[in-house]
C-alpha cells in the first residue's frame, strides 16, 4: 500500500528548499528516513534539473537505499514558484516526491505516477481548492493508496 501526503502553500526560497520541503513530507509519513531530503537535493546537484518533467512540475526522489523505508508519494504545492535551472519547464510550482524501499517498487511507483500524470493529475492538483482537495486528488490518482 502507498502512503500519500500533501503540503499546500509551502514557502521555499529556492529549488533546494523546495526539494527538501517536498521530501520532508515523506519523512513525516514515516516512509523515508531523516536523510532522504538531503539525498534528494544531491540527486539534482549531481545530475541537474532533469527531475523537472513538464512545465512547473518536479518529481523529487532519491535511490531506495538513500532512506526509502516504505512506499510513499506526496504532493507539495508552492506558494511561489522557484527556478530549477531547467531551460524549458521552469519555474516549478508543484513537486511530487516519492520513495520506495527497493528497486522493484521504485519502478512500479514511477509507472503509476507517469500514468496519473498523463491522465491530467498535475492540472487537477493545481486546481485543488485546499490541502484536503490536494490530498484527495493524489489519493484518487493512485489506485492502491
Amino acid at each position: 500500500m502507498t502512503e500519500v501526503g500533501a503540503r499546500d502553500a509551502v514557502v521555499a526560497a529556492d529549488w533546494r528548499a523546495a526539494v527538501r520541503e517536498a521530501a520532508v513530507a515523506l519523512v513525516e509519513l514515516g516512509v523515508a528516513g531523516p536523510d532522504y531530503p538531503d539525498a534528494c537535493v544531491k540527486v539534482v546537484e549531481q545530475n541537474g534539473p532533469y527531475i523537472v518533467l513538464t512545465k512547473g512540475l518536479a518529481l523529487v526522489h532519491a535511490r531506495p537505499e538513500d532512506g526509502g523505508l516504505g512506499v510513499g508519494v506526496a504532493v507539495t504545492r508552492l506558494a511561489t514558484p522557484v527556478e530549477f535551472g531547467h531551460r524549458d519547464n521552469d519555474p516549478v510550482d508543484l513537486l511530487l516526491a516519492f520513495c520506495t524501499p527497493g528497486p522493484d517498487a521504485h519502478v512500479a511507483s514511477l509507472s503509476r505516477l507517469a500514468r496519473a500524470l498523463s491522465g491530467g493529475l498535475a492540472d487537477r492538483l493545481r486546481a485543488a481548492a485546499d490541502h484536503d482537495a490536494l490530498a484527495g486528488e493524489l489519493k484518487g490518482a493512485l489506485p492502491d493508496a
